[in-house]
């Protein structure tokens, strides 16, 4: 368990972190932009589909290799929900491989990568957090892409897997003994810290 006490952590990534595709599935891959636009590596790969998720980050054109637009910021108020089942169909139908990416592979992607692992994975989200976050952990979600896969988890199954609390609420949570039992991890969203009760 790792417990963030800090307002703003900032997060310095060597030049081989942010370039490294990291395998989430045999066919599935997520990065930053400096990972997508290595076109050997990705030829190396054999991605055939790149999945862009940011607004200034161009694609350079690479045979075989067809790329789906996904213009959105790294905002909590962002709509990248209206994305998920759009990029999710996609990257099911493709025959070959696919890299999905943002600027530095930390928030819209691995949201869109988890998007994509419940629809089609039949996952639940805390499933699909813990399988992105073991293959990179240095994943980072914003506030607002977290309430948007979780009302994207509970239109798919119903229910939800996780909740997010702030640590204001921790005490009270803890004092309920919610807290030791729950095993929570800590991730950082936006500017408060909230814990996922696993």
């Amino acid at each position: 368990m790792k417990t963030l006490f800090t307002e703003n952590i900032f997060i310095h990534l060597s030049s081989s972190q942010t370039m490294a595709l990291s395998e989430i599935t045999p066919s599935l891959f997520l990065s930053g932009s400096d990972g997508a636009q290595n076109g050997p590596l990705v030829s190396r790969k054999g991605i055939t589909l790149i999945v862009n998720a940011t607004l200034a980050h161009p694609s350079p054109p690479l045979p075989g290799v067809e790329v789906l637009r996904v213009p959105v910021s790294d905002l909590p108020s962002a709509p990248l929900h209206q994305h998920f089942d759009r990029v999710a169909e996609r990257i099911h139908s493709n025959s070959g491989k696919t890299l999905v990416h943002c600027a530095a592979g930390m928030s819209r992607s691995p949201a869109l990568v988890m998007a994509y692992l419940m629809r089609f994975r039949g996952v639940s989200l805390q499933q699909a957090h813990a399988l992105v976050r073991e293959r990179r952990p240095h994943i980072r979600l914003n506030r607002g892409f977290w309430q948007q896969l979780l009302t994207y988890e509970r239109r798919l199954y119903g229910s939800n897997s996780v909740r997010l609390c702030s640590l204001d609420d921790l005490y009270t949570e803890k004092a309920k003994g919610v807290y030791l039992r729950s095993k929570a991890k800590w991730v950082e969203l936006g500017e408060k810290k909230y814990s996922i009760f696993l």
